[in-house]
């Protein structure tokens, strides 16, 4: 039976190589957590040191989510956490800004489905472009560093024009946007700024990229445009961190040492055809890094969802329902799971979906929460449908962690 165990062995536990619990932060540089969610980004960046002054969020059932955690102190150094339920346009609006200002760090993954691939492609005209009101909030506080992140369809060519308006907005963002001026006239304005800022006004050191969850150890395969600027008087220039996962290393474990099967108690299969091509130089020359993490990797040790035993895991629920057809196809057990998605039984491609021997069928929130790296002791509310909502619109944890370490990192080294 598939991810068959008994529920004795069964323990809750962080789904990370990383780390066997959250510590208490070491740092204590002030926050802003915008487009809150279920907390993804909010927990990663608490681990680096971020003491969050207020997490604002406008889904009801994702702000009962992190209030239900605040309430049970899931993890360590949330009790202090405030949530702040609206759009974050009335959170300017009500000067809520004022009482975060001298933060440390602006940070949020601003809603993705302007710029999503399976959306409407409507980028900066859909009135969910929540991305100019990061850079309100930028000019508002001049944090000290901020971390915006979106979906990769932002670097689409239809929308360059736009993310390089973003970029350029935050590098300069007391160059603000006139009434009723279009964002073409704004981006021209923009141009003809240089980093010798009139009256000294603050401006960022931006770096962009395009990651793949995967190469940091998250078990899904999820790519992600991160912007992070660093104040200029930080004066440096952002990098972000190393990978230190990778596809080849998996490969080399699964197929030329056998380790991973060995480690799971589970026969070695035959080798891909597509993977058998790769093999000759990965035996020559061993990759370095450690092995992408894969779904069997995280969700293995859970009781099978449909055994008795599951009950005693929260949000361990079987949805009946998947189905398989033509590209409709499940995430492999023994791969990175596909990319999580904002949707429940309309999702396309089966993202939401595994299979193994037993057939295809919906992950379980549990198993969605750990292939997004949250902890075990993190709670989810709503019925399945909000909950996979919440959990395909999160920045992985861990991701968010890797991310926040580095600016913690600049952060504390332009303290002396």
């Amino acid at each position: 039976m598939l991810l068959a165990g008994p529920a004795a062995a069964y323990q809750l536990r962080l789904p990370t190589e990383a780390h066997t619990g959250f510590a208490e932060p070491t740092a204590a540089f002030r926050s802003l957590e915008l487009f809150t969610g279920a907390g993804g980004l909010a927990l990663g960046s608490s681990t680096a040191g971020f003491r969050h002054e207020a997490l604002v969020e406008w889904n009801a059932e994702a702000c009962r989510t992190l209030r239900c955690n605040i309430q049970r102190n899931s993890v360590p150094g949330i009790e202090h956490w405030r949530v702040v339920e609206g759009d974050v346009r009335e959170f300017i609006r009500g000067l809520g800004t004022r009482d975060c200002m001298g933060i440390d760090v602006v940070a949020g993954g601003a809603p993705c489905q302007p710029f999503s691939i399976g959306g409407k492609h409507r980028g900066k005209d859909d009135h969910r472009n929540m991305i100019p009101y990061f850079t309100e909030v930028v000019r508002q506080t001049t944090p000290k560093a901020f971390i915006l992140e979106n979906v990769r369809g932002l670097l689409r060519p239809g929308f360059q024009p736009y993310f390089q308006y973003v970029v350029r907005g935050l590098r300069y963002p007391f160059c603000q946007r006139l009434p009723d001026e279009s964002w073409v006239t704004h981006s021209g304005r923009l141009v003809k700024f240089s980093d010798d800022t009139p009256g000294g006004a603050p401006f960022y050191r931006v770096t962009t990229a395009l990651v793949n969850a995967a190469d940091y150890g998250i078990p899904q395969v999820r790519q992600r445009v991160f912007v992070v600027g660093l104040r200029d008087d930080i004066g440096q220039q952002f990098a972000f961190p190393q990978r230190t996962h990778s596809q080849d290393a998996l490969l080399f474990s699964q197929y030329v040492s056998g380790e991973y099967w060995r480690r799971h108690d589970v026969a070695e299969p035959n080798v891909p055809a597509e993977v058998a091509r790769r093999l000759t130089g990965l035996a020559l020359s061993p990759p370095e890094g450690r092995p992408w993490r894969t779904v069997r990797d995280v969700i293995g040790d859970l009781p099978a969802p449909t055994d008795r035993d599951s009950a005693v895991v929260a949000n361990h629920r079987l949805m009946a329902g998947a189905r398989a057809y033509p590209g409709h196809t499940g995430s492999s057990l023994d791969m990175p799971s596909k990319t999580l998605k904002a949707g429940d039984h309309g999702v396309p491609g089966g993202e939401n979906t595994v299979r193994s021997e037993v057939g295809i069928r919906y992950y379980t929130v549990r198993e969605a929460a750990r292939i997004q790296t949250f902890p075990d002791e993190w709670v989810f509310e709503g019925p399945w449908s909000e909950t996979m909502r919440q959990l395909g619109n999160a920045v992985p944890v861990e991701l968010g962690a890797a991310v926040a370490r580095a600016v913690s990192r600049y952060l504390l080294s332009s303290n002396g």
